[in-house]
């Protein structure tokens, strides 16, 4: 068999730097293969995709050393319309894609550039639609639709031209983990359906192994570290060396001591159980549980934000939170968890004052803050927003973080004293003069969360925080978020679909599902909950299927055990972002 995608001692270079960004890659993907390519943020995987599908080098510029082929044929003689016959691509950014006024309108939209007949049109609009289950929406705008709903019109939209090659690209960056469980069960029925070759680019390497994978591809530094079945790199230590984040179960295993080999299928936990290869590690992982000793939790600490009764709708026959109560502490770390479109980012803009409740009441330090301005609940709640490039409105770094001062009135002597220190807790102080143009997407991050750290809040929420980041910046931006949190004593809420940030940084998860309530307990708790899990979108986590494998009752007692090591023990990624001059 010939491969559908072929490079030989490829290389490229972008016209605008000094050094290629992928080099010397020798990869075949064969049809019908289902590949997941893998790597830290900057590694040059974006960039293998955009020779796939074209964008490199008829969009993005550069140098071509070598060979590449795309179905036996040379991408240079097919051209950017050629390829997008041949491979289809999903975006991360769902919204970029979409063209047409309703979902029937987007998904026809290349049948109309080849002016397939109308019935033939719809026939093919209507089996595709039903195929990616958006059959009932075809009359929406897709920019009405969730999150799931939109990938899915978007991957009608490149499968509706019946190509050779699915590539997708971060599919489950944007969404909750049962919906991101849904897409790609999913990419898995359309792969066997249709034997259609399927690339998958993803950082959550565990939620994208539930339907397997023929081969996982990790790159690092532009060059192919590996490339095996997942049962033969999970018990290696690749993933972990090149800033990956493996699968729960397999990082507590090693914790147990235990060697695990290609044998043991370790790429499904399921598997190992059912087919009994767990068996042999059921002492090693018991006797771990054992010995590492959780101590117990603080006493409850004081009451610094409540909420009572709180009940909003922007439609009167839609209500999108109802009776919602809960309490925050001084400085705990706490996590908001549900589906997309549950309520939550609405929870924190009511909380900010960008909106006001239509029944109930908002308390901070007792007094209820309902009659505050949202400058004056700035002054003690700082949102920060998924994307910094939404927040920030400055050139240079100095001016931005330094803004909310200045439209306060406060002195210049102290405003740059003021900044200087904050952009020393949060390792910007070199890049002090710097332009943001010129920060990485987690230097930005850093930055909007200094502008708000400035003012010296009592509370800081934070949407999505680790949303697309690699292992390696995700711990970054955390363990900043945790440093901040006990040198500072400033309480964290940070509104997530990463169940291990939940797991690992928070000790206390809110569940919100339907504009209710759910569920106030450990993150432990609630990702050992099947029922609570199914309400609100989430996903059980793996760990729970390995303390049922190795007789641990109740689970979440070796969920509690695998965090309380991983935080004391586990293997902390080093920053290696250089400090260089502009």
């Amino acid at each position: 068999m010939k491969p559908i995608i072929e490079f030989k001692n490829f290389s490229f270079k972008y016209r605008s730097q000094k050094e290629a960004t992928i080099k010397d890659i020798n990869l075949a993907i064969y049809p019908g293969e289902k590949v997941l390519i893998v790597g830290p943020s900057g590694s040059g995987k974006s960039t293998l995709a955009h020779c796939i599908n074209g964008l490199v080098p008829f969009a993005y510029k550069g140098e071509i050393t070598g060979t590449y082929t795309i179905n036996g044929q040379n991408p240079h003689d097919l051209g950017i319309f050629g390829l997008s016959k041949l491979v289809g691509t999903v975006l991360q950014d769902t919204d970029g894609q979409f063209i047409g006024l309703t979902v029937a309108e987007d998904i026809a939209f290349s049948l109309e550039n080849d002016m397939v007949p109308q019935p033939e049109m719809f026939e093919r609009v209507a089996k595709v639609a039903e195929t990616v289950e958006v059959q009932s929406v075809l009359g929406h705008a897709p920019g009405a639709l969730s999150g799931g709903q939109k990938q899915r019109v978007s991957m009608a939209g490149v499968m509706i031209d019946q190509v050779d090659i699915l590539l997708f690209d971060e599919p489950l960056a944007n969404l909750d983990p049962a919906t991101g469980k849904r897409a790609i069960e999913l990419i898995d029925q359309i792969y066997r359906q249709d034997k259609t070759t399927v690339v998958i680019i993803e950082h959550r390497l565990e939620d994208a192994l539930t339907c397997g994978a023929d081969r996982i591809i990790v790159i690092g530094d532009g060059r192919i570290v590996a490339d095996m079945t997942p049962d033969e790199l999970l018990p290696q230590d690749i993933l972990q060396q090149e800033g990956i984040r493996e699968p729960l179960y397999v990082t507590a295993l090693k914790y147990a001591g235990c060697k695990l080999a290609k044998e043991d299928h370790p790429a499904d936990i399921q598997t190992m159980d059912r087919e009994g290869h767990l068996a042999g590690y059921k002492g090693q992982v018991r006797d771990w549980f054992t010995q590492t000793r959780v101590p117990k939790t603080e006493q409850e600490r004081e009451i610094i934000l409540e909420v009572k009764n709180l009940d909003f709708a922007y439609r009167k026959d839609k209500p999108v939170l109802k009776d919602v109560s809960f309490r925050i502490h001084k400085g705990e770390m706490l996590s908001i968890v549900g589906k997309n479109g549950a309520g939550k980012s609405t929870l924190s803009n009511l909380i900010c004052g960008f909106l006001l409740p239509d029944q109930g009441s908002i308390s901070l330090h007792g007094e209820d803050i309902l009659e505050r301005s949202i400058k004056e609940r700035g002054e003690s709640i700082g949102l920060v927003m998924q994307n910094p490039n939404q927040m920030i409105s400055k050139t240079m770094i100095f001016e931005e973080v330094a803004l909310g001062l200045q439209v306060r009135g406060v002195a210049p002597e102290e405003i740059e004293t003021k900044v200087f220190d904050t952009l020393k807790i949060c390792g910007l102080y070199p890049f002090r003069n710097w332009p943001i143009s010129a920060l990485s997407y987690g230097q930005k991050k850093r930055v909007t969360i200094a502008s708000i750290l400035v003012m010296n809040p009592d509370i800081i929420i934070l949407d999505e925080p680790t949303a697309g980041q690699d292992y390696r910046h995700y711990t970054e931006i955390m363990e900043f978020l945790k440093g901040i949190n006990k040198e500072k004593g400033i309480t964290i809420v940070m509104i997530t679909h990463d169940m291990h940030l939940m797991l690992e940084y928070t000790d206390r998860a809110l569940v919100i599902a339907e504009g209710q309530l759910l569920a106030d307990k450990r993150p432990s708790e609630v990702l050992t909950d099947d029922v609570l899990t199914k309400k609100a979108y989430l996903k059980r986590t793996s760990l729970y299927d390995l303390a049922v494998g190795c007789g641990i009752n109740p689970p979440s007692d070796l969920v509690d055990c695998f965090i309380y090591y991983e935080r004391e023990n586990g293997r902390k990624m080093e920053e290696t972002e250089p400090c260089q001059e502009y």
